[in-house]
């Protein structure tokens, strides 16, 4: 049991607490704890953002197409990895592995570092799923922990939790519901009219997230020469615009248009942009487009167009922190 009373009330008077991995059971029986599962269920307990694991070998995962270091993974990823090795950490906090295989995948976790790298992963997996946001994974060098935490590109690996899920690529079936969902705003005057068979057309340019097969919120991403994207037609039914999802849907078209190769990405609308502004975006002229998109801007709308540079991943992981 975590007395989480007990350490906010030392928190509030600005002390750190130190937790042992010596458990005491009522009996007075003494039970030796491990330490990273102690952190995870603490972590959980306390409701914390973030937990960071050391690894003392300094191991990390090397993206091999790109011979890069791997910045970030999603919960999801995390667990095919350990799933891949074969590894899994049991409810009473020890690790589960099978080293009986002779394939060559196993062979890697016989190497210290390797192993010590899958064992902060899988503990991180227990953190995220007691309800934490982020895990890092950092090698024990003079100004990691800053490094980590204060500049955009860090040092260490970040585990996050998949809060892109229930997001995924529209199709035709989708039509009427994302109809319905924008039509308001369309009668209102903040979005341009789309037919239903326009929709139909553009339709694997959207993107919906769903609650219980209900469509809750929308988006459509659009590519243009020269590295920019369009963001477009961001709409949250009004019954969900609580939830975070306007900035579930925003991070997740974002993400994907870095990943097709775009780092410039803009919006249009004739309403106020205030959203869009506290979100990174800031305020250009037309000739700021890529060339194919001025060609058939709407002189007569007069919609104001904000742009956001998107650096790397980094930039949009940063940007999930204040979500």
């Amino acid at each position: 049991k975590v007395e989480v009373e007990r350490i906010k009330q030392i928190h509030e008077t600005n002390d750190i607490v130190l937790l042992t991995s010596l458990g005491v059971s009522p009996s007075g029986e003494l039970f030796n704890v491990n330490s990273e599962f102690l952190a995870a269920s603490a972590a959980g307990s306390l409701g914390a953002s973030k937990i960071i694991y050391f690894n003392v070998h300094g191991t990390s995962f090397l993206n091999r197409n790109a011979d890069k270091p791997v910045q970030n993974l999603r919960a999801r990823d995390a667990k095919n990895l350990l799933d891949h090795y074969k590894m899994r950490i049991h409810p009473k906090g020890f690790v589960l592995l099978d080293l009986d295989s002779e394939s060559p995948r196993q062979s890697i976790l016989r190497t210290p570092g390797s192993m010590e790298t899958l064992i902060k992963v899988g503990y991180s997996m227990v953190a995220l799923e007691k309800g934490v946001k982020r895990a890092h994974i950092l090698a024990p060098e003079n100004g990691a922990l800053v490094q980590e935490l204060y500049t955009r590109d860090g040092c260490g690996t970040l585990i996050s939790r998949d809060i892109y899920d229930g997001i995924r690529r529209a199709d035709v079936n989708d039509v009427s519901a994302i109809y319905d969902l924008i039509d308001p705003l369309v009668k209102s005057g903040t979005l341009v009219e789309r037919p239903k068979s326009t929709l139909e057309k553009e339709a694997l340019s959207y993107y919906v997230y769903t609650r219980d097969n209900l469509i809750v919120a929308t988006g459509q991403l659009k590519r243009y020469e020269g590295g920019f994207a369009e963001i477009g037609c961001l709409v949250v039914s009004k019954d969900y615009r609580r939830g975070g999802r306007g900035d579930a849907m925003l991070g997740y078209l974002e993400r994907l248009a870095l990943q097709s190769g775009a780092t410039k990405v803009f919006v249009l609308s004739t309403q106020t942009m205030e959203w869009f502004v506290e979100r990174g975006f800031r305020e250009v002229q037309v000739g700021s487009l890529p060339p194919s998109r001025q060609s058939v801007y709407n002189n007569k709308r007069k919609s104001k167009i904000y742009m956001k540079v998107i650096n790397g991943t980094r930039d949009l992981d940063a940007a999930e922190l204040w979500w």
